[in-house]
């Protein structure tokens, strides 16, 4: 079984990396050659396109930024569509569109390939263990095939429905998470004020039973907020571009979100400063602002 990957960020490559090291033959291809690197020197093969990519591999795993990204690696000009051979696989861990991820499947399926939307939580720190958990949608049958690359790095597969649903699953996660982010701030930073200490309050809030065990609170704002550190493990830009997905996705289904709305406002401040390309958790540092104190430790 040849497994190809087709983008090598910050959660493509560390995957990529886990497919190969479990002994599967892995083939590459990024915008960047040097993304690759490690990769090819652990004995991948490079592809100069998606193209080429599913010429080569019985299954082909798109790890992109966005929907327009994904559309033209898979449909576009040079893409998966123009070599992708009948029962190939190609597995979607973009945080997707769900009306493109189904018009890519028609697609593929005219071609007697099959689409499986499994978009990824557990960030940068998951993908870098093998231990990130997939949402994915598409036919059951069709993921059981596949389920042994996923394993090399997941720690837990969920299956939520027909494609498309993989998608839905991973928007109304991420503006969960990405809100929970911005509530926390807003939550210390009224603690702070009103007189505990910003060590004690983190110490209160880790032991207490509401975010005690929220990932946020426990790695990623330690890893940022907290030390004043906003290099993009999961970059703004790209959490801005997952809030407008629910807003879509809401509008769609008329869902009133009013408090995703208020902070989707908050990531557009922060885009507007010019932040996009740092971690997400920077947009907390406007509640800092507002508050006139630093959330240190």
């Amino acid at each position: 079984m040849r497994v190809g990957f087709i983008g090598l960020g910050n959660m493509g490559e560390p995957l990529a990396g886990f497919v190969s090291r479990a002994g599967f033959s892995l083939v590459v291809h990024d915008l960047r050659r040097t993304a690759a690197a490690t990769l090819l020197e652990r004995g991948a093969t490079w592809a100069e396109s998606p193209r080429d990519v599913a010429a080569q591999c019985d299954i082909v795993c798109v790890c992109v930024q966005g929907p327009a990204e994904m559309r033209t690696v898979t449909v576009g000009a040079g893409g998966v569509l123009e070599a992708v051979k009948a029962a190939t696989v190609v597995i979607d861990h973009t945080t997707n569109a769900p009306a493109v991820v189904c018009d890519v499947g028609e697609a593929l399926k005219a071609r007697g390939a099959h689409l499986l939307d499994a978009p990824l939580d557990g960030g940068r720190e998951g993908a870098l263990a093998g231990q990130v958990t997939l949402f994915v949608g598409g036919d059951p049958a069709v993921l059981g095939r596949v389920k042994p690359v996923l394993d090399t790095f997941s720690k837990s597969i969920v299956w939520v429905g027909e494609l498309g649903t993989g998608s839905i699953t991973k928007i109304v996660h991420n503006a969960l998470a990405m809100s929970i982010d911005l509530l926390l701030a807003e939550c210390l930073t009224l603690g702070a004020k009103a007189g505990v200490a910003v060590p004690r309050l983190v110490e209160a809030f880790r032991e207490g039973c509401i975010v005690g065990q929220n990932m946020t609170f426990t790695k990623r704002m330690p890893a940022t907020l907290f030390r004043g550190d906003f290099t993009a493990r999961f970059a703004l830009a790209l959490a801005h571009k997952d809030f407008r997905l629910a807003g879509d996705l809401a509008a769609q289904h008329g869902v009133p979100t009013r408090l995703l709305d208020l902070c989707q406002m908050e990531l557009q401040e922060a885009m507007n400063r010019g932040w996009g390309d740092q971690d997400r958790i920077k947009a907390s540092t406007l509640q800092e602002e507002r508050a006139g104190l630093k959330l240190r430790l």
